[in-house]
């Protein structure tokens, strides 16, 4: 059995694909099961190959319990995990894996987490008593950074392979425009009333505007949505499951956002979007170069405040609405092409 730690979010998922697949393809009659939060569990669907989902919502309380309790397998005994953590969290029955896998970070504390597995794939980490593994990179892209590791320890992985599957589009409408404004980091965000007037101009030039948000960034989604003039029932924030997500990126026309999970969506399914990326540069988190349906603005490394690596409001402000529209023009037109 092999356990992956990708205990993250949507954009994390999706640029692990091609090294979920490699394990899949390299070990095609062994288990392989990801420890991720529960919350991912239809976008894990998509993925496909993942044989079971081992919820870790809290990374605090990890779902396996202390590996000191496991028995030493050099005496003999028939190693196995306890079926429940100290914590209540959801636990785990049976012995450990024979490979753990980490794919959430350079460690220590993700490797402190597998320790006790048969054998740890992971980056070097001396602080966690790993010194196998290749030596991490700050500037690599994530996707690569996965398929290095797996390289490392004889998987080949595509870099190429992001495609999730296509889901049954539901209630969700189709050929809509996505527009995203939220993102978990605030400082992040492009302003709203950017937002409300880009919404305004897709609008007037035909585009049937959806805004989408977390339950949290209802009322931003709200906002955004008044200020452009448009009715109530166009914010679908907080009201889809990720699953539905997925749908409405799967069969939109158009996908605008900061750097989110989002878009990660509309790049896994080759649907024309224009990402405002800002602090982190798209050469890390970006979609691949070779997909030119994808625009990305970026605030340049000049425009980041030196203290915190995020670029204030006021940055994000000098990025004008016909920048963005100049972007979706050119986004459009490759798919016309």
């Amino acid at each position: 059995m092999i356990l992956v730690l990708r205990a993250l979010g949507v954009g994390d998922l999706a640029t692990a694909v091609p090294a979920l697949r490699a394990l899949r393809a390299g070990y095609p009659d062994e288990e392989l099961v990801l420890a991720a939060p529960a919350w991912l569990g239809p976008l894990v669907d998509l993925v496909g190959g993942i044989d079971r989902l081992l919820p870790t919502d809290d990374l605090g309380r990890p779902p396996w319990p202390d590996p000191t309790r496991w028995p030493d397998r050099s005496s003999g005994g028939a190693p196995s995990w306890p079926g429940s953590s100290p914590s209540g969290a959801p636990g785990w029955s049976g012995p450990p894996p024979e490979v753990a896998v980490n794919l959430h970070g350079r460690g220590p504390g993700s490797h402190r987490m597998l320790a006790g597995a048969g054998r740890l794939w992971a980056f070097r980490c001396p602080p966690a008593g790993h010194c196998a593994g290749p030596g991490w990179r700050d500037d690599e892209h994530e996707v690569d950074r996965w398929c290095r590791l797996l390289a490392w320890y004889g998987v080949t992985a595509d870099r190429t392979d992001l495609a999730l599957r296509r889901p049954a589009a539901g209630r969700m409408p189709t050929g809509a425009t996505v527009v995203h404004p939220g993102s978990k980091v605030e400082a992040k965000r492009w302003p709203a009333d950017r937002f409300a007037a880009l919404a305004r101009q897709l609008t007037d030039r035909g585009h049937r505007v959806v805004v989408t948000g977390s339950a949290g960034e209802r009322e931003l989604a709200g906002r955004v949505a008044a200020d452009a003039g448009l009715p109530g029932s166009v914010v679908l924030a907080g009201r889809t499951d990720l699953g539905e997500l997925a749908a409405l990126v799967a069969a939109a026309r158009l996908v605008v956002s900061g750097d989110t999970g989002v878009g990660h969506l509309a790049t896994a399914y080759r649907v024309p979007s224009v990402l405002l990326f800002g602090p982190v540069p798209p050469a890390r988190w970006g979609p691949p170069p070779d997909r030119p349906w994808h625009r990305v603005l970026w605030a340049s490394g000049e425009d980041c405040d030196g203290s915190s690596g995020v670029p204030p409001a006021s940055r994000w402000a000098a990025l004008p609405v016909d920048r963005v529209l100049a972007a979706v023009d050119e986004a459009e037109e490759t798919v016309r092409v």
